[in-house]
C-alpha cells in the first residue's frame, strides 16, 4: 500500500493524531493536500512555531509561538467541518504536560469528527504517555518512477536528451536521496557542465556522503579501485561482472531480484577488502563501511537501537554496498560473552535482516577465521555466494606484480622480470607482494636510483609471509574450502590446482 493510500485510509477511519517522521516537508505537505482533495476537498491548515497558522487569511498568524493555542484552534472550527491540521516540528513540544494533556483530550473528541491532526517531524520522538494516542506513518523517499519523472522534467527544461542507460544510471544513483537533495545535486551538475552527463553519478555519490556524515555508525568510504586492479580472482570477477546490471529497473522488469551479497572468506591480505571497493566503483554505488564495534553501546537497549538505525540508514541510501570488514571478529564467541545477551540480540537482528531484506543493499562481508563465525551466518539465504580467497598461484602473483608495477612504473614496466618475480615469491599474498615492492623502492631510493628486479627479490627474501607464521590456520582454511563449503574465487589458485590433482588421482 502506498503512502497516499494508507494516509487516506487513516483519514477515513478517523485516526485522530498521525505522526509522520520525515525531512521532506514540502513533498509530504503536497501529498497531504492531494489526499485532502480526494477526500471531499477537505480544508488543510498548516502551523509552525514562527508564523502560526498559514494559508487562510482569517486565521493567519493564529497560534504564533504558542503550540497550546495551535491545538485549541482545532476546537474553534465547527465539529462537522472536515479538516486536516498539519503541525510542523511539533515533536519539540510533546514533553510539555499541557501539550500532552491537550493532545489526549483532542484524541477523544476527534474520534467522532472528520478532523485529523498531522504532526510533522524530522525525527521520531514519542513520549510514553502519548504512545497510545499517536499513529506513526512512514513517508518513503521518492521511488525510481518519481526520480525518473524529476530528472526528465529537468531534461525537458534544458532541452536535453539522455540515453536510456545513462538515465537509468542517474535514477539508480539518486535513490536514497530526498527530492530536495536530488534537485540540488542535479542543479549543481547543470551549473557545472551546462547539462546532465553520465559522469554526474560521482556528484550524486558525494551528495549521499553528506547524509552519511551525520551518523557515527557508518562511514562513507571513497571507492576508486577498478575491477582490473584486482590481480587474479577470475571466478569472483566473472561472478561480479555478470551481475553488474542487476540493480537496474530493466532487471526488475525482467523479474530478477536484487543481489543480496557476498561473504569473502580467506587469508589476510588476499584482496577481500579491495574487492569490496572495486564492486562499489564498478557498479557506481556508494560504499558504506560498517564498524560492527560501533553498534555496541553502554546503555541498555542502545546497541539494538543502533543496529536498527544502521539498517534503516543503509536501506535509505540503497542501492548501495554495505562493507563489513572482518565480521568474524565482531560475532565470535557469542555464547561466552558476559553482556546480558546484547551481542546475541544484535546478531539475531542482523542475520534476520540479511535473510529477509528486499532492499537493494548489497552486503560484502569479509572473514579471516571461519571457525569463529556462527553457523547461522553460513546458512544459505544470508548471502548469494560464499567465496574462498586463497593464496595466489604463480600466474596470479605475476598478475598482481603487473598491477602494482603498472601503477608505480608505467613507463618502465618491461624492465621488470615478472615471471621471475612470481616464481621467487611462493606463499606470498597480494598485500605481501605490495609490501615487497615498497621495500624495494626504499632500497633504490636510498641509493639514488630506480629499483630493479633484484631489489624486489632482495626485499622478498627479508619478508616472512603469513603462510609460514600462521601455517595451521591457513591449512585449516584450505581444507575447509577443499571440502566444497565455499566457491573458489580463483581459477588458478594453489588450492584449485590441488583440488584438480585430487580429482585426477585414481581411487
Amino acid at each position: 500500500m502506498s503512502f497516499s493510500d494508507e494516509f487516506s485510509l487513516l483519514l477515513r477511519a478517523r485516526y485522530p493524531v498521525i505522526y509522520i517522521p520525515t525531512r521532506e516537508e514540502e513533498r509530504v505537505e503536497a501529498t497531504i493536500a492531494q489526499c485532502a482533495k480526494q477526500q471531499g476537498d477537505r480544508a488543510v491548515y498548516i502551523w509552525d512555531f514562527v508564523d502560526g497558522y498559514q494559508g487562510n487569511p482569517n486565521d493567519a498568524g493564529f497560534g504564533k509561538r504558542n503550540p497550546l493555542q495551535a491545538l485549541e484552534f482545532v476546537e474553534k472550527l465547527p465539529a462537522s467541518a472536515p479538516a486536516i491540521f498539519v503541525l510542523r516540528d511539533f515533536h519539540r513540544f510533546l514533553e510539555d504536560v499541557s501539550i500532552s494533556r491537550k493532545l489526549r483530550n483532542l484524541a477523544r473528541s476527534l474520534k467522532s469528527q472528520p478532523k485529523n491532526l498531522v504532526l510533522l517531524s524530522p525525527n521520531l520522538s514519542i513520549p510514553d504517555d502519548l504512545s497510545e494516542v499517536l499513529t506513526v506513518l512512514e513517508f518513503p523517499l521518492p521511488n525510481p518512477m518519481e526520480i525518473k519523472a524529476e530528472i526528465e522534467r529537468l531534461l525537458s527544461a534544458t532541452g536535453q536528451r539522455l540515453a536510456a542507460k545513462a538515465l537509468d544510471d542517474l535514477v539508480r544513483s539518486c535513490q536514497g536521496l530526498s527530492t530536495e537533495r536530488i534537485r540540488r545535486v542535479l542543479a549543481r551538475a547543470i551549473a557545472l557542465h551546462g547539462e546532465l552527463q553520465p559522469e554526474d553519478v560521482d556528484l550524486i555519490l558525494e551528495e549521499k556522503r553528506q547524509t552519511i556524515r551525520q551518523t557515527q555508525i557508518l562511514d562513507f568510504y571513497p571507492a576508486t579501485e577498478n575491477i582490473s586492479d584486482i590481480g587474479g580472482l577470475d571466478n569472483l570477477k566473472e561472478w561480479l561482472l555478470l551481475r553488474g546490471g542487476s540493480f537496474s529497473e530493466r532487471a526488475r522488469q525482467y523479474g530478477l531480484p536484487h543481489p543480496r551479497g557476498l561473504l569473502l572468506v580467506g587469508i589476510q591480505g588476499t584482496g577481500k577488502s579491495l574487492t569490496a571497493k572495486a564492486i562499489a566503483h564498478h557498479w557506481h554505488l556508494p560504499l558504506l563501511r560498517l564498524d560492527v564495534g560501533r553498534l555496541f553501546a553502554g546503555l541498555v537497549g542502545e546497541s539494538e537501537s543502533r543496529t536498527r538505525q544502521m539498517i534503516q540508514l543503509s536501506e535509505a541510501l540503497a542501492p548501495c554496498i554495505l562493507w563489513i570488514d572482518e565480521i568474524d571478529k565482531a560475532f565470535s564467541g557469542l555464547d561466552s560473552r558476559g553482556d546480558a545477551g546484547t551481542s546475541s540480540r544484535v546478531f539475531g537482528t542482523f542475520i534476520t535482516w540479511l535473510a529477509e531484506k528486499t532492499s537493494p543493499v548489497f552486503v560484502v562481508a569479509t572473514a579471516n577465521n571461519i571457525q569463529s563465525l556462527p553457523a547461522e551466518m553460513l546458512r544459505k539465504g544470508r548471502f548469494d555466494e560464499i567465496f574462498f580467497v586463497g593464496l595466489p598461484a604463480q600466474e596470479e602473483r605475476r598478475a598482481i606484480f603487473a598491477v602494482h608495477l603498472t601503477r608505480l612504473r608505467p613507463h618502465n614496466l618491461k624492465q621488470y622480470d615478472l615471471d621471475r618475480l612470481a616464481y621467487e615469491t611462493p606463499d606470498f599474498s597480494g598485500a605481501e607482494i605490495e609490501q615487497t615492492l615498497t621495500e624495494a623502492m626504499h632500497l633504490g631510493f636510498s641509493q639514488n636510483r630506480d629499483f630493479t628486479t633484484d631489489d624486489v627479490l632482495e626485499a622478498a627474501s627479508q619478508i616472512v609471509p603469513l603462510a609460514r607464521t600462521a601455517k595451521e590456520q591457513i591449512e585449516f582454511l584450505q581444507e575447509w574450502a577443499a571440502a566444497g563449503k565455499a566457491r573458489l574465487a580463483s581459477k588458478h589458485s594453489r588450492l584449485s590446482d590441488r583440488i584438480q590433482r585430487q580429482l585426477q588421482q585414481p581411487e
